[in-house]
Order: structure tokens, then sequence, then C-alpha cells
């Protein structure tokens, strides 16, 4: 059986923050497993974040951007990892999906049609998602607005399927230990490639 290709996006844009840590957890999971594993970390790109003209017209990609774009290309799977603001993502990671998700890479709107195209089929993904609150507070309560969004509007959108989530919550005021059995947990699904 050949290694899987994963791709780790962290969408956090503080270093210190336990999402870091949770990509490293899955990251030496994937990489005991024998996976190749490649990381794109947004906030350590040189971009701008704001496609200032939509789609009507074209703004270059920055070099960090076209990196990206290749190694989205390149996986097999790709781990979402970011915390959930405002019942969204940062805006760093929303202003980088803005900007590299494009037509003609993540997906092709058919001429005289309401229909697309698929572009980035072959390709499964986990989401890897924070909150301050209970995970099932934030389904229960709000239905899961930023996962329905990431999942259904714009990997499925794209193609990427079977998407997976996993929701860690509260991490405001969480014990070490708490942490901890969770970072266990994220590096058994990145051994397990998942």
């Amino acid at each position: 059986m050949k290694n899987k290709k994963i791709l780790i996006i962290n969408g956090h844009p503080d270093k210190e923050s336990f999402n870091f840590g949770i990509a490293d957890a899955y990251k030496k999971g994937a990489i005991a497993s024998g996976a190749e594993v490649k990381e794109i970390i947004v906030r350590e790109l040189n971009f701008n974040p704001n496609l200032q003209f939509g789609y009507r017209k074209r703004t270059d990609l920055e070099k960090d951007l076209l990196e990206a774009q290749e190694k989205i290309k390149w996986a097999e799977h790709i781990v979402w990892i970011y915390p959930v603001w405002w019942g969204s993502m940062p805006a760093i990671l929303k202003g980088f999906i803005d900007r590299t998700f494009l037509p003609g890479f993540a997906y092709q709107k058919r001429e005289n049609s309401v229909w697309w195209d698929k572009l980035l089929k072959n390709k499964s993904a986990r989401i890897i998602s924070t909150l301050d609150q209970p995970a099932w507070y934030y389904w229960f309560v709000y239905r899961e607005p930023s996962h329905n969004a990431m999942k259904k509007l714009t990997l499925e959108f794209c193609g990427i399927s079977p998407v997976r989530i996993t929701t860690i919550g509260p991490i405001r005021l969480s014990k070490e230990n708490y942490r901890k059995k969770w970072l266990d947990k994220i590096e058994k699904l990145g051994a397990a490639n998942r």
C-alpha cells in the first residue's frame, strides 16, 4: 500500500495557540504511519487576503499562494485546523480560501448553466476546529454554521469528499489533562491518516 499524501493547513493566526499543538500531534501520527506530509501555515504566507475585485478582474497570485495551490493539488487528504470565531473562521484563513480556491483551480462554472465542474476530486478532508463552548452546544443551538460552510459550501463544492469533522471544545478555561487527551486522539487520527 502506498503512503498517503497529507497536507495540513493551519489557519490560526497565533503561533502560541493550541491549534499549533493540534497540528503537531496530527503530523507526528501521520509521519509515524509512513505518510508523506506537507504543511501550509497560513499566518506565515505573504499574500493579500482581500479578493478586492471579486471575480470581475483577475488578481495575480503571490508566490506563496501559487505554492499553496501546488500543495493542494499534490495532496490526497487535506487536514484543516482552525478556531471557530464568531461562528466562522479567522479572517486570514477566509482570505486564503478566497484567494486560492479560484475558478479554474478549485471549480469551473459551466457556460450558460447554473452548474459547475468540481476540480478537486479524489481528495478527502478532515476539519479540526476548536471552540470556546461545548461542541454539543455549537451543534444544538447554532447548527454548526462554520462546519456547514466549510464542508458543504467550500470543500464538497470543489469535489473534496468525504469531509470529516472533529470539534474540540470548550478550550477556554480547559485544563492540561483535557488538552492532552485531545492531542492523543489527534495523533491517533494522524496515524490512521483520517
